[in-house]
């Protein structure tokens, strides 16, 4: 797979420049602790790298679980967060039950992911979520969903309010976003905090997975 060789071919270099929580903005760090931590269930980092995050998400009381393509991070994270749970894993192939998972962080996991896939991903993260559980994103802004030439393999910007438009039509409510300008180092950076509630209906309600509906 393209991504998984392009971050495998600069693991070391990635690990040594990101891989730590102190490489995270403390705004980031607040937002994602809000929105993941004191839930019932598992919170899944999808695309954890290093794993950094789920090491942060475990220190605040959560069931966090790094999942990432990459056999070079993952191992990086077992030997430097003894006893977190990290697997080898891609967005696509989840092997988690419905309606199991309490929170998912996808932190700039979804960057690389060609646009026309992004609702079928959004669509799965809703099946695995619980009724209620949360899902933070962070991902790079632009005017367009358009592609840019990102250091280790093609990226995508997004506007917010498209990003929150894909969310809301795969059963998301939104709950805050944070965005920040390139500061001429970092590219202007955003995050969107959101709920799944469940899919809208052909007659306008929300269909849960239990069955039950809920107006919105």
């Amino acid at each position: 797979m393209r991504v998984r060789e392009a971050y495998a071919s600069v693991a070391g270099l990635y690990i040594d420049l990101f891989g730590t929580e102190d490489k995270v903005h403390g705004d980031d760090l607040a937002l994602i602790g809000r929105h993941l931590t004191g839930r019932p269930g598992p919170v899944l980092d999808l695309g954890c790298g290093p794993g950094h995050i789920s090491g942060h998400l475990r220190g605040r009381g959560a069931d966090a679980i790094g999942v990432d393509l990459v056999p070079e991070f993952i191992a990086h994270a077992r030997a430097a967060h003894p006893g977190g749970d990290y697997r080898v894993g891609s967005l696509t192939g989840l092997s988690f039950a419905d309606g199991s998972v309490g929170g998912i962080l996808a932190w700039y996991s979804l960057i690389h992911l060609p646009p026309p896939e992004l609702d079928g991903v959004l669509a799965s993260f809703g099946r695995l979520l619980s009724p209620g559980g949360g899902l933070v994103i962070g991902f790079f802004t632009g005017d367009a969903v358009e592609p840019f030439d990102h250091k280790v393999t093609t990226g995508y910007r997004w506007p917010p309010d498209e990003l929150a438009a894909r969310l809301a039509a795969a059963g998301f409510v939104e709950t805050e976003r944070l965005l920040r300008a390139s500061d001429g180092t970092h590219r202007p950076h955003g995050a969107l905090a959101a709920t799944y509630r469940g899919r809208l209906s052909g007659d306008g309600t929300l269909a849960v997975r239990a069955g039950l509906p809920l107006r919105s």
